[in-house]
């Protein structure tokens, strides 16, 4: 038996990992996902609404795709959907409509972060008595007994700067190279995890609220 022109049509939906929203707004799917599809059914349905914002959803709300392939199938009834990526979005809900770096908690982070590696680099050096190891070093090398081995003590900084340059493979704005340094990785480990832990709590308190409902 023949399709229809109809049943035909296909759309394919990629969903966004992360998205943010205003508050009491209307969630449409252009705002969850990426669409590909005809031109005009493209552009209906990004604006198909599938969630409206309301105080009790927090500041964070999870749509899924079994959600958004019910939306399409109700307005485009045959329709073929093909879904790819991520099973879910997590929607952030920002009264300015987008996450603003918090400038004063940038600064004190900033502060608290380089005093505190001084802290610890001159703790380390104490502990170890560097500067006795450093004149001992030099008097192993050049037989002359140095109360301040500037010959060494000098490149030894210099070496420390360019080792942390290297290690955060960053040059003020700029990247060295495209490899992304540990600290990147631990971040991006970390948001993974941060993620992972909200998704699972946004599923377990939708099932329970499905459940209440159906309790009622």
């Amino acid at each position: 038996m023949e399709r229809t022109r109809e049943e035909s049509k296909v759309v394919y939906v990629r969903m966004r990992r992360r998205a943010v929203v205003r508050p009491r707004s209307t969630v449409s799917l252009g705002d969850v996902a990426r669409l590909v599809a005809e031109e005009d059914l493209q552009e209906r349905l990004k604006k198909l609404p599938l969630h409206r914002i309301s105080e009790k959803d927090g500041n964070l709300l999870l749509i899924d795709m079994l959600q958004v392939v019910k939306a399409i199938r109700e307005s485009e009834p045959g329709m073929v959907i093909e879904t790819f990526g991520e099973p879910h979005v997590l929607l952030e809900i920002s009264p300015a409509g987008e996450v603003k770096p918090r400038k004063i908690m940038l600064i004190l982070a900033w502060l608290l972060l380089f005093f505190g590696s001084g802290m610890a680099m001159m703790n380390f050096h104490a502990d170890v008595n560097m500067p006795a190891v450093q004149r001992r070093i030099t008097e192993l090398v050049t037989g002359n007994a140095e109360s301040h081995p500037w010959l060494f003590q000098i490149p030894y900084s210099l070496g420390i700067g360019m080792g942390m340059l290297l290690f955060f493979n960053r040059l003020l704005r700029k990247r060295m190279n495209d490899e992304p340094n540990p600290l990147e990785v631990e971040m991006f480990m970390y948001q993974e995890n941060v993620n992972h832990y909200v998704i699972t709590e946004e599923y377990r308190k939708k099932h329970e609220n499905e459940a209440g409902e159906d309790g009622v």
